[in-house]
């Protein structure tokens, strides 16, 4: 069999805990693929990640290879294929008696987490290894981490598959719709409650799901808002942020990049802009993607944005370009 070796941060908690089964069971690489995964935790809790162990040896999957357990990230980047980068700081957390609750202190507590993640990634997982950020705040997080990773072979992502996935349910619900009649769907920008869900771009059975939906009060408010709020909606509803759901789209965004995406539909992540669509270079900005045979990811171009939609991609961009300036000096 082939084998992957996937790294997984974070992976004693909620959304580690989700992801496991379904990387190791032939879900995302294929039945024909051995997964070799590096679990990685705080020295405080690695011990639990034993009990993972434990738990996938027990689901007796054919494809499971070894699984490790670190809380040293140099020791555990050696030679990986995928890292899943799940673990960081969320906000209110206490830190020295302090309670964490501004952006910019939760940007600098995380991107000395990242600057060690980034260095250990470039240094020691392969060279055509993708990193996909989830833990939050995803973008800038991931930013940190590729801009001391320094190694341009390597492909740094940031998640926004989860939006994109919550934007597909509320169109799918509006419309009485199936989820898979909903493709295209872009989410323009930061992982955060400025992000874009775009409906102009995204089709239903080859139409502009705008167009489908004819009816912009509700797009304009009720749809971006459920959107763009549906992570504290299901803080609010469960005492907790979102796991599952979570776990799902960075499967989605792993499966995305594993063959070439169909010509009638492309997947949305966060990825480092070349100047694209006017969004300045040196920023994790989500736009829709493809992937060619060899996995290669490039940015879908030369879509229409209406003017509406400009405004919206203006703030999103202006909160990662505040984002980058309240960490310039990790970069």
């Amino acid at each position: 069999m082939k084998e992957v070796n996937v790294l997984v941060t974070g992976a004693a908690g909620q959304i580690g805990y989700a992801l496991l089964t379904r990387l190791a069971s032939g879900e995302t690489f294929g039945s024909d693929v051995k997964v070799n995964l590096n679990l990685v935790e705080v020295p405080q809790v690695v011990s639990r990640l034993e009990g993972s162990r434990m738990e996938l040896e027990d689901c007796g999957f054919n494809t499971l290879g070894t699984v490790k357990n670190f809380s040293d990230m140099n020791e555990a980047s050696g030679d990986v294929d995928w890292a899943l980068l799940v673990g960081s700081i969320p906000r209110g957390i206490t830190i020295n008696g302090k309670k964490i609750e501004e952006r910019a202190d939760l940007l600098k507590i995380n991107g000395g987490i990242f600057t060690e993640q980034g260095k250990a990634l470039g240094e020691n997982a392969k060279a055509d290894a993708k990193i996909l950020v989830v833990g939050n705040p995803a973008n800038t997080n991931a930013l940190i981490g590729c801009t001391h990773g320094n190694n341009e072979s390597q492909t740094w992502m940031a998640m926004t598959a989860l939006d994109a996935n919550r934007a597909k349910a509320q169109v799918a619900n509006k419309c009485n719709l199936e989820i898979s009649d909903i493709k295209k769907m872009t989410i323009w920008g930061n992982h955060s409650p400025t992000m874009y869900p775009d409906l102009d771009n995204a089709e239903i059975k080859g139409e502009s799901a705008s167009g489908w939906i004819n009816d912009q009060n509700w797009i304009e408010s009720d749809f971006l808002r459920i959107v763009q709020q549906r992570g504290k909606a299901i803080i609010d509803a469960r005492g907790a942020s979102s796991a599952t759901s979570a776990a799902n789209a960075a499967i989605d965004t792993v499966k995305a990049t594993l063959s070439e995406t169909p010509a009638d539909d492309w997947f949305s992540s966060a990825v480092l802009s070349d100047g694209s669509y006017n969004v300045p270079k040196g920023l994790i900005f989500g736009f829709p993607l493809k992937a060619d045979a060899n996995g290669k990811i490039s940015i879908v171009q030369d879509l229409p944005i209406s003017e509406y939609a400009q405004e919206k991609i203006d703030l999103t961009t202006q909160e990662l370009l505040d984002e980058k300036n309240d960490i310039k000096d990790l970069l």
